[in-house]
């Protein structure tokens, strides 16, 4: 009975070792499916990551090219400027166009003719 009544504090505590190596591996076992887990979602944002940065750098180099063109536009039409009048300027010839009234001058042809009935009349008279 002495053998009975040691085995069963020690079947006892093998049991509650067993279930305690038990417990202990089914926590190890969803560390690891956690860990596995966590990999793969590291590794799927690290690819998002990557992805992201791709295109930020595509986007880049376009907006530079777009830069590069709208300088050499901008470059251009300053240099086109030089050689167009300024409002200023062309109110000054407005002005001077007006002051000679070129409508109203006269003709090499108009004047001998007006000089030639001018001699009509004069001898007329």
């Amino acid at each position: 009975m002495e053998s009975q009544q040691t085995q069963d504090p020690m079947n006892a505590l093998l049991s509650e070792f067993s279930t305690r190596l038990t417990e202990i591996e089914e926590k190890q076992r969803l560390l690891k499916d956690r860990i596995l887990l966590i990999g793969q979602n590291l590794l799927t944002t690290k690819e998002n990551y990557e992805k992201q940065t791709s295109d930020f750098r595509n986007q880049i180099k376009q907006l530079d090219q777009d830069v590069k063109v709208m300088k050499q536009f901008i470059k251009r039409i300053t240099e086109t400027l030089d050689e167009f009048a300024r409002k200023s300027d062309l109110e000054i010839l407005a002005r001077q166009a007006k002051m000679f009234q070129p409508l109203e001058l006269a003709r090499i042809q108009d004047v001998r003719e007006i000089v030639r009935e001018e001699l009509k009349n004069h001898k007329k008279e």
